[in-house]
């Protein structure tokens, strides 16, 4: 059998912006997916259906696999013929151990490459407002280990040599355990007392939390914040900077812990605008969509499709789905014909655009209501045939319109959502125990299964009670009939207008 290959894959500190793409490209071709405790999860959503995950997270006092069965794992996997992406938090080479499995893959006669990937010293600096180096100032960089020497019980290095150094930036890792004792001994060996310092943890994501004092105060104000692993010690000059250029903990939902109701793969857009505000997002899948397929009215309508006046979709979803229909059916997609698009909303549209399409009607309110008036304003409708794409939940409302405007409609459902089943859920979880400062809903399925599961959401007595805000009036009906409270209302049903008010309640609040 071929031997097959490992990539040892920098996994980056946090942020998935931050990612190689060479890095993404492995993994969404990986058969055998090893995985640490620093890796983001939502990059494992990238691997393939039927990719093996295998999870060696290492926690201070909590090793999953030992360092040899991780070697010995990927070796066994690479002689199987297996394509292996070892992904690791931050760059494989610095201080992920990353350099001993290289030795035991080439030890073994195993092809493997490496890709490197941000590590945390360069994030901590950059998301803190720290330069690493700065002219005249910090000339040099130096990365170091706060990591216990296992057969000693000390610290794995002398800090006193480093207490000297001038014009040196230290950027200390695994130091959170020892932080007292390694500034002690910098301060030993010749470092001012009064030099600046700063600790940062989980750098570059939205629970970022960061502590700047000297090198004989930092200790004390990491214990009273309780900050703890993972983070990164700066020591240095260019720590005085943070103030002036600290960009990342100004943004307007820094330090926010934001829910979002959405099913996955309608929650990326909604997760991406919050995390570039500076959020931390917790994503809570109330429900799944699932393709349906009618086979006779799929049969029926298809063979009708070139007869069409307007095609009308009433989410992004049925776009989605009723495209994965028509194209098992034809492979052109002149096969269309010169049927006009009309969509519910902006975000309907743009899944149309993804297939070069335009809509030409779509009204600025995303709702049947204001769907059908804006149809209805064309003076196209008498006798026009309409095809309108919907899922199990859509409202009568828009059909009723058009038919009261004379026009011919068929409907065909493509999509179905389903309530999701939280029983496990980590997101849940993490939910439960330590709460929200926003928990938003964007549809009135998502409304129905929250309320479903409110035990199992049930928060727990130190946990931070969240508002709950809406996208717009239906979903905020929905939520006064499941005797959930709307703290906030986009009104424009719009991602932007979602967010421009949960900004102003927090601010506010």
């Amino acid at each position: 059998m071929t031997k097959g290959t490992v990539y040892l894959v920098g996994a980056g500190p946090g942020d998935l912006g931050l990612v190689t793409l060479r890095a993404k490209e492995l993994i969404a071709s990986a058969d055998v997916v090893v995985y640490d405790y620093l890796v983001h999860a939502d990059m494992l959503a990238w691997c393939r259906p039927d990719c093996e995950k295998i999870y060696a997270g290492k926690q201070p006092h909590l090793h999953t696999l030992p360092q040899e069965e991780i070697e010995a794992l990927l070796v066994a996997r690479a002689k199987a013929g297996r394509r292996v992406v070892r992904l690791k938090g931050g760059d494989p080479f610095v201080f992920g151990r990353g350099g001993e499995e290289a030795r035991r893959l080439a030890a073994a006669g195993i092809p493997f490459e490496v890709v490197p990937g941000i590590t945390a010293a360069l994030a901590a600096g950059a998301y803190a407002g720290i330069p690493l180096t700065h002219r005249n100032t910090c000339s040099s960089l130096i990365f170091l280990t706060g990591h216990e020497d296992p057969e000693k019980h000390t610290l794995a290095i002398d800090w006193r040599q480093y207490g000297a150094l001038t014009g040196a930036t230290l950027a200390i890792y695994m130091g959170m355990g020892h932080l007292r004792q390694i500034l002690a001994e910098l301060m030993a060996g010749g470092l001012a007392p009064d030099t600046p310092a700063a600790v940062v943890q989980w750098a570059s994501l939205g629970r970022q939390r960061s502590v700047t004092g000297t090198a004989a105060t930092l200790a004390g104000l990491v214990e009273a914040r309780k900050l703890g692993a993972p983070a990164i010690v700066l020591v240095g000059e260019v720590v005085r900077r943070h103030e002036a250029i600290d960009w990342f903990e100004q943004l307007p939902l820094f330090g926010r812990r934001i829910v979002v109701t959405r099913a996955r793969d309608q929650a990326g857009e909604l997760r991406r605008k919050l995390e570039d505000l500076g959020a931390e997002v917790l994503e809570l899948p109330l429900v799944d969509i699932r393709p349906v397929v009618d086979r006779e009215t799929t049969v029926d309508v298809l063979a009708a499709m070139g007869s069409y006046d307007w095609l009308v979709f009433t989410s992004a979803n049925g776009v989605r789905h009723f495209f994965d229909l028509f194209f098992k059916a034809f492979p052109d997609l002149r096969a269309l014909g010169a049927m006009r698009i009309a969509c519910v909303g902006e975000a309907t549209a743009r899944a149309v655009r993804t297939l070069h399409l335009e809509a030409e009607v779509c009204p600025p309110a995303a709702t049947a209501e204001a769907l059908a008036d804006a149809l209805i304003a064309t003076g196209s409708l008498d006798h026009s045939r309409m095809l309108v794409v919907t899922g199990n939940l859509n409202r009568d409302t828009l059909v009723k319109k058009l038919e009261a405007a004379r026009a011919i409609v068929d409907r065909i459902q493509v999509y179905e959502n389903v309530r999701a089943d939280l029983a496990g859920n980590p997101a849940a979880e993490e939910f439960r125990q330590h709460g929200a400062d926003a928990l938003l809903f964007a549809s009135s399925s998502a409304v129905q299964s929250f309320a479903a599961q409110a035990a199992a959401l049930q928060l727990a007595p130190e946990a931070i009670k969240p508002l709950a805000g809406s996208i717009g009036p239906i979903t905020s009906e929905a939520m006064r009939k499941a005797g959930v409270p709307v703290d906030f209302e986009a009104g424009a049903a719009t991602l932007d207008r979602f967010i421009a008010v949960l900004i102003e309640k927090l601010a506010g609040g």
